[in-house]
């Protein structure tokens, strides 16, 4: 569905505070502190801006992020886990204002990592300025997914291919969905006013996930480091506009 400048507008509004989140997040993001802190923090926002989470009872989820730390690729639920000095920590939020979505993701450093972590995390995101950059009038929309995985594989990484982005709106999850990697086909025609969710998560070692038993952690299957990275990116006359940055 393409969005109107007052719709967009309201989704630049509801990604500031998503921004906001990750500000507050990442710098509460502390050897010593839990991923419960974390959300509790982004919690704190929400209710600032006056904003609801997207992602708060969810298909029953019980959090406003997702915390997900080293070979958890996405949906972590934050707890009792404790930060340390070398894990790298993938957040995950979204949030609501006037019945407009925001959504994005980044992953950092937690102290010094390796350089094999700190890598992972370049190459990621990356990936997801590649993919961004094809978000313009008259591409077509799985451009995005050859451009994120073309940098991904070039560093030697592989690309998660069970969880994809997707359009975005009045709910977080629309059609049609964004791949990250060219999946043998060019799919639908981009056009100004179509607002996507692009999210590469890309793993050091191979691209298979497993679940676990809380029925939302997704893990690497080979225990491999993940990363991800996401943004909501509004297609304009003049190119891609990412509305989840300050």
């Amino acid at each position: 569905m393409r969005r109107n400048p007052a719709e967009i507008a309201k989704m630049r509004r509801a990604g500031a505070v998503v921004a906001e989140m990750h500000e507050a997040t990442r710098k509460a993001a502390q050897p010593g502190v839990t991923t419960a802190q974390l959300d509790r923090v982004a919690r704190e926002v929400l209710d600032r801006r006056a904003a609801r989470s997207n992602f708060l009872h969810y298909r029953g989820y019980p959090a406003v992020i997702c915390t997900s730390p080293n070979d958890m690729i996405v949906h972590g639920i934050p707890g009792s886990y404790v930060l340390k000095e070398g894990d790298i920590l993938s957040i995950d939020c979204g949030a609501i204002i006037e019945g407009y979505h925001g959504d994005a993701a980044f992953t950092m450093a937690i102290g010094e990592v390796s350089a094999q972590a700190k890598r992972l995390i370049e190459v990621t995101e990356q990936s997801l300025w590649a993919g961004i950059a094809q978000l313009r009038d008259g591409r077509h929309l799985h451009e995005v997914g050859r451009a994120v995985q073309q940098v991904a594989e070039a560093a030697g990484f592989s690309v998660v291919r069970e969880y994809v982005g997707h359009a975005i709106g009045t709910a977080m999850h629309e059609e049609p969905q964004v791949p990250n990697y060219w999946p043998g086909k060019p799919g639908p025609v981009i056009k100004t006013g179509h607002v996507f969710a692009v999210e590469p998560m890309v793993n050091v070692g191979g691209p298979q996930t497993r679940t676990l038993e809380d029925g939302w952690s997704v893990v690497t299957a080979d225990g491999s480091l993940s990363a991800h990275f996401e943004h909501t990116i509004a297609v304009t006359e003049d190119g891609p506009v990412v509305l989840t940055v300050p």
